[in-house]
């Protein structure tokens, strides 16, 4: 079985404009397609991102550094990633056609996790 991570991108506005309540509705979305994940033995893991900036770390022949992210001008971030098994890419893009982060129009980058012994 193959691993993927679903990076879940979208505009730094896309759910500015939500109510509370309607925020709490997108999250109880997002928790009812894990647990169906879960179910089906296909999620690994997953989290939402905190909103903060991250650190943006750098490094090349002995130089180092950490500076605040990226995030403060950028039109679209990572809001959080997926951690699933599926068996190739084509059943992994079927389970993320479900995802609801695709409903809000967000985007799914999609990438095989390296499994070496």
């Amino acid at each position: 079985m193959s691993q993927f991570i679903l990076l879940l991108r979208e505009r730094s506005t896309d759910f500015s404009d939500m109510s509370p309540e309607e925020i709490q509705s997108v999250i109880t979305e997002y928790g009812a397609w894990s647990q169906q994940m879960a179910e089906a033995g296909n999620l690994v893991g997953g989290h939402k991102l905190t909103a903060d900036n991250g650190r943006l770390l750098a490094g090349w022949e002995g130089d180092f550094s950490a500076t605040d992210g990226p995030l403060t001008e950028a039109k679209e971030v990572i809001g959080g990633f997926f951690h699933i098994n599926a068996t190739d890419y084509d059943v992994a893009v079927e389970l993320c056609r479900t995802c609801p982060h695709l409903k809000y129009g967000g985007q799914i980058e999609l990438r095989q996790v390296d499994l070496v012994d």
